[in-house]
């Protein structure tokens, strides 16, 4: 969507309206400013028409569309509703995250075709199998870091952790992870909507580089495979087909750049809050069987992805609320995650809450998230592992968000590791 012109966003966000002020706020807005819009997207009632979609920030809701057969991910390819360009970017040269044949935006029979050559590697006993592995890179980081000086924790910690993990099980050697980071971080924004044109521009060569890179890798492992996934797609075949050129990088890249871009958030996101709750790092300390929980309520109340979309493929009712053929719907994951009529007190922080694990941050469907496992792990080993070392790690400040909207997390997080 990041196709739609900036000024009409701008235009829409003078007037209220609420979808179009998500998206043009200050793009490091706090938890409280979203906590607000929330609250005003929900008082228009399950499902709200906005200027550009409709909006819902109701877990019944949310949960509804995202497993309807009545919704796609993407841009249905006949939509009559749709800007042409918001359409037309589409038909880039290059891969990208919203664009066919990305796993997020394609459907059955594609789709199940793609999901199910790496499905395996993200099993939950396999990703059991390699907690050992990320629990070793955890420490190693560490290591690495001198407690009594500052240190940017994004930087040094949040983000390498996540990458190292991914670039192992996908064969990326060593000297190209740090330039694979720099790629996926300046790709990011590429998930939102109305960019201004030089940012635009500046994602669109951070995909196009990134693309290059993973031709070039691609190409690297069809001669030198080795024991990895990426080398296993080159090769894998689906009842004796197998992924076509552009298939394959839309495939890998999607699982390079998802498996650490979103992970990095949670981390950060789990730091800030559980240094801010001493109380609830308390409980963790008190009862280490928690953190798996913890995780789940750090998704809940602060998760990486903030929303999601899907367009109608016929006059459906949703809520009460007849949704035309070609509209889209804005699934707002966060605050649905918020929805006092699911969890009680939403905007309390504990640990030990019941029904953590009904969040939506890893959405919801057939396009729920395959790396949930991995993600969960890795934030679970990540965060206990900083916080058994530094119980009295301290932030510092300085502290800025990510430029994005769709994403997520923190873009700086100093802190003082011995406090």
């Amino acid at each position: 969507m990041h196709g739609l012109p900036r000024v009409a966003l701008l235009a829409a966000a003078r007037k209220g309206d609420l979808q179009a002020r998500l998206f043009a706020g200050s793009a490091s807005g706090s938890t409280a400013e979203l906590d607000g819009l929330f609250g005003e997207i929900r008082a228009q009632g399950p499902l709200h028409k906005g200027a550009f979609s409709y909006l819902t920030a109701s877990h019944t809701t949310v949960k509804q569309v995202l497993t309807s057969n009545d919704f796609r991910s993407g841009i249905a390819p006949d939509s009559d509703r749709l800007p042409g360009r918001l359409a037309g970017w589409s038909a880039v040269e290059f891969i990208h995250p919203v664009a066919p044949p990305s796993l997020l935006v394609t459907e059955p029979p594609d789709h199940t075709r793609y999901r199910k050559l790496v499905t395996r590697v993200f099993t939950v006993r396999a990703v059991e199998e390699l907690r050992g592995r990320v629990e070793q890179i955890a420490n190693e980081l560490l290591d690495a870091i001198d407690p009594a000086e500052p240190t940017d924790l994004v930087e040094t910690y949040c983000s390498l952790l996540p990458v190292t993990v991914i670039a192992e099980i996908l064969g990326v050697p060593a000297s190209e992870r740090e330039r694979v980071l720099r790629m996926g971080t300046a790709a990011a924004p590429s998930l939102d909507m109305g960019l201004p044109w030089r940012q635009f521009r500046a994602v669109e060569a951070a995909l196009a580089a990134f693309d290059a890179w993973l031709t070039d890798h691609l190409d690297h492992l069809r001669t030198h495979p080795g024991d990895d996934l990426l080398s296993k797609l080159v090769a894998a075949r689906e009842d004796g087909v197998g992924l076509d050129n552009r298939e394959l990088r839309a495939t890998a890249g999607l699982v390079l750049a998802a498996g650490f871009e979103t992970t990095v958030n949670l981390l950060g996101n789990g730091v800030a809050l559980l240094h801010d709750h001493p109380g609830q790092l308390d409980a963790l300390t008190a009862d280490p069987s928690a953190w798996p929980n913890a995780v789940d309520e750090i998704l809940r109340l602060d998760p990486p992805v903030l929303l999601t979309g899907r367009t109608c493929l016929r006059d459906t009712e949703v809520a009460g609320v007849t949704v035309p053929k070609g509209a889209l719907v804005t699934t707002i994951l966060a605050a649905a995650n918020r929805d006092p009529g699911v969890f009680s007190d939403p905007d309390r922080f504990d640990v030990r809450r019941d029904n953590a694990r009904e969040h939506i941050a890893f959405s919801a469907g057939r396009h729920y998230c395959l790396g949930a496992a991995l993600a969960r792990m890795e934030g679970e080993v990540g965060l206990r592992t900083l916080f058994a070392r530094y119980p009295k790690l301290r932030r510092l400040p300085g502290a800025t968000r990510r430029g994005t909207r769709i994403l997520r997390g923190f873009e700086r997080l100093p802190v003082r590791l011995d406090g």
